[in-house]
């Protein structure tokens, strides 16, 4: 009896436990709840962007009335040679080099001071974060009089004695005085995200790096920022995938101008589709756009996880 009931257990615990497949009728009911959103990403996302790939790979002007007309990869080997084109990847380039490393360092600094417990905090960190809801075609308005003649700007330099600077209409300041406009629009979203890497770090690491002896910067540079990694990340990834489609501010502001000095890739796209009506060319420029901001956003996941 004894063996028979130490053996009954060990069998009934060897045998694997048998998952239940779900019924047909819920395999259906969950794919009709999913149905909505299957089709919204079908008919809205991957069409147009399976067709934009096949128009990269054709000739088409809405004007022609005719059909798209195919030329392998001859408008890829024409933006290899347009000056214009190559123009506009150094131009977003810069871009979004100026502004990513103010908009994320900014960001920190003002997140570490958001995370304090002090009177009107709650206040402090929604002024903070207002420019991110403030939608970004009302903020570059703003901007565009803040730069104008008679402008804010131009006040401060009247009221020092200097000259009034056509900040917008300049080649040399036209693309900085965007990079300022967009770090601004940019500190909200990121501090909030920093915030919150911030106050998920458990307290615990810094009371026991406090007892090891650590000073303020050690357990900013051993505690905080290891902890904050994977949001940097994020924040870093997002932004090069945001500045890198840059258009509003650019449309508002200057018009790609002067001289081209601010028209990055993402507005000549639109120029070459909406204004050129050539929308073969136009296609072909986002997908090498898309393969850029790919590299970018890849280079920089891959860095920032190497070092983690």
């Amino acid at each position: 009896m004894s063996v028979a009931t130490q053996a009954g257990p060990a069998t009934a615990r060897s045998r694997p436990a048998v998952r239940r497949r779900p019924s047909r009728r819920r395999r259906l009911i969950g794919l009709a709840f999913a149905a909505p959103a299957i089709a919204y990403l079908a008919v809205f996302q991957m069409f147009p962007m399976l067709y934009g790939l096949y128009l990269s790979f054709t000739s088409y002007s809405p004007l022609d009335r005719g059909a798209p007309r195919f030329v392998g990869l001859g408008n890829y080997a024409a933006l290899a040679g347009s000056a214009e084109f190559l123009q506009s990847v150094g131009v977003t380039v810069q871009f979004v080099a100026e502004v990513l490393p103010f908009a994320v360092g900014i960001a920190l600094g003002l997140a570490l001071l958001a995370n304090r417990r002090v009177r009107g905090i709650g206040l402090w960190r929604a002024g903070l974060f207002l420019p991110r809801i403030v939608p970004l075609t009302a903020v570059s308005l703003v901007w565009l009089w803040l730069y104008s003649p008679d402008g804010w700007f131009n006040s401060l330099l009247a009221d020092a004695g200097l000259r009034p600077h056509t900040w917008l209409l300049d080649e040399d300041t036209a693309l900085h005085a965007v990079a300022v406009m967009r770090v601004w629009k940019a500190l909200g979203g990121n501090m909030v995200l920093f915030l919150a890497g911030l106050q998920a770090i458990p307290k615990t690491l810094y009371e026991a790096a406090a007892l090891d002896g650590a000073g303020a910067w050690a357990r900013f540079r051993h505690v905080t920022l290891p902890g904050l990694r994977p949001v940097m990340v994020y924040v870093i990834t997002v932004n090069i995938v945001y500045l890198a489609q840059s258009f509003a501010e650019i449309f508002i502001l200057t018009g790609g101008g002067p001289l081209g000095s601010t028209t990055t890739t993402n507005f000549l796209i639109y120029q070459q589709a909406f204004q050129n009506n050539q929308f073969g060319s136009a296609s072909a420029m986002a997908f090498v756009l898309f393969a850029l901001i790919f590299a970018f956003s890849f280079v920089a996941m891959r860095g920032m996880g190497r070092r983690s």
